[in-house]
């Protein structure tokens, strides 16, 4: 019963933190749709009939219209888009300094949304599709596109996450049908064994009562005939008595050992079931923990493990350091040699990456073609110097795309936590040391 328990505390936490997920991408989807009417906004003034499809779009978006509304909206939008382009080919090219400036901020937020799309599982490598369109953009209705497709995105990863809910819950009440059916064969033995008590109490008592009577009868019979008769009828009756008792334990035995035998079927059936759901959930934690494709951390399994070494630097003098790579030129292997290349670099670099490393160091892809290195119980001389020897084994890695050789290298930014550290400034020191390295010729580490 402790085991079912427990395992009926699982799930719900595991229907928890889908439901804490789902909050989280619905919180994606609304600050999508903010964005959207800054965006309608934004582009208001340019032409009379551009107009009305922003402000159709506008009120579209501020009632949460479905998807299927909004991709009308969007045709239309882009319809009007294009003839606008063809009478004003201007503004698409050259924008004034405040057209400029917003144009950037919103594909900087369109770029923040994207980065977070990239934190899910399956969908990743539609993210980083987005993200290369979103680098390549220069107008409203190619940007409008990508926003369109990071919606349904985001919505298709809602309804996934609510179908994994409504399964959780179902498993959770069939754990329950199973925890009362047990419940209801304990107490029904409790009832049989408190009825054997009470029968076995009264056959006893009958016969006790059956024996004292006889023994008066004994007492005060003159006669051997009488005396015979009597202990005869006496003898019958308790006989009677004792066969009618064994008729009722032989009964009650054979239904008692028919429910054992079927609670056993069902205890074997729920072990077998405990088991399968217990693989389940082990391969779940690990797929909303894991980056699908490199099979090393994800984003959300660094911010956890990352928070845990705050903890730890915070309360001890353990050294933990941050070290943050993005693979050199990526983006041309990508556009030259297709996903396939880059999806096959990828992985390659992360078993590079964990290779060298001991069993208690974290490894965590965090980004399209960014990594992150947690090391604990290192000095900071060390760890440049593990840093160094996984740059030079990345650079070392070969690999061979339509028969040309292609040279893969990373760059490094490294730090070390420090007491008074809080929220993410381990992480910016990294990120801008990781800057440095990059505007210092690539393929180097730099501390700081």
């Amino acid at each position: 019963m402790s085991e079912a328990s427990d395992w009926k505390q699982k799930y719900r936490d595991s229907l928890l933190e889908m439901e804490s997920e789902e909050r989280r991408w619905r919180q994606i989807e609304q600050a999508l749709r903010r964005l959207v009417g800054r965006l309608c906004a934004a582009g208001m003034g340019v032409d009379p009939q551009l107009d009305d499809e922003l402000v159709a779009l506008a009120a579209a978006n501020r009632r949460n219209a479905d998807a299927a509304e909004l991709e009308k909206l969007a045709a239309s939008l882009t319809t009007a888009v294009v003839a606008v382009d063809a009478v004003y080919p201007v503004p698409t090219i050259v924008m004034a300094p405040p057209a400029v400036k917003r144009w950037e901020s919103t594909c900087v937020a369109a770029g923040k949304i994207l980065q977070c799309v990239q934190s899910l599982g399956p969908e990743h490598a539609a993210a980083e599709e987005l993200m290369v369109r979103l680098a390549k953009a220069h107008s409203d209705a190619e940007l409008g596109a990508i926003l369109e497709k990071t919606a349904e995105v985001i919505h298709t990863h809602g309804d996934a996450l609510a179908r994994d809910r409504l399964q959780a819950a179902a498993v959770l009440a069939d754990v329950t049908t199973r925890l009362e059916e047990m419940a209801g064969y304990l107490t029904a033995s409790g009832d049989e064994a408190r009825s054997r008590f009470s029968d076995t109490a009264a056959a006893n008592d009958n016969v006790m009562s059956q024996v004292r009577e006889l023994t008066e009868e004994v007492n005060s019979a003159t006669e051997l005939r009488v005396l015979q008769t009597l202990v005869t009828a006496r003898l019958e009756t308790v006989t009677k008595q004792v066969l009618d008792f064994r008729s009722r334990e032989e009964k009650r035995l054979l239904e008692q050992t028919g429910r054992a035998e079927r609670m056993r079927t069902r205890i074997a059936d729920l072990e077998r079931e405990t088991q399968d759901l217990h693989s389940k959930l082990d391969r779940e934690k690990y797929g909303a923990r894991h980056d699908p494709l490199t099979l090393v951390g994800n984003r959300k399994s660094f911010d956890e493990r990352f928070a845990q070494a705050m903890a730890l630097r915070a309360q001890t003098d353990v050294p933990v350091a941050v070290l943050l790579w993005d693979l050199d030129n990526f983006k041309l292997i990508n556009d030259t040699y297709g996903h396939r290349a880059g999806d096959r670099v990828l992985k390659s670099v992360a078993t590079c990456l964990v290779s060298g490393l001991r069993a208690e160091d974290f490894v965590a892809r965090i980004g399209g073609e960014e990594f992150v290195i947690l090391l604990t119980g290192l000095p900071i001389e060390k760890v440049r110097q593990i840093a160094d020897e996984l740059r030079q084994g990345v650079e070392a890695l070969r690999f061979h795309f339509r028969g040309t050789p292609v040279r893969v290298t990373a760059s490094c930014g490294l730090t070390d936590l420090r007491v008074g550290d809080s929220g993410n400034a381990a992480f910016d020191r990294a990120d801008a040391a990781l800057y440095r390295a990059k505007n210092t010729g690539k393929n180097v580490c730099v501390a700081t």
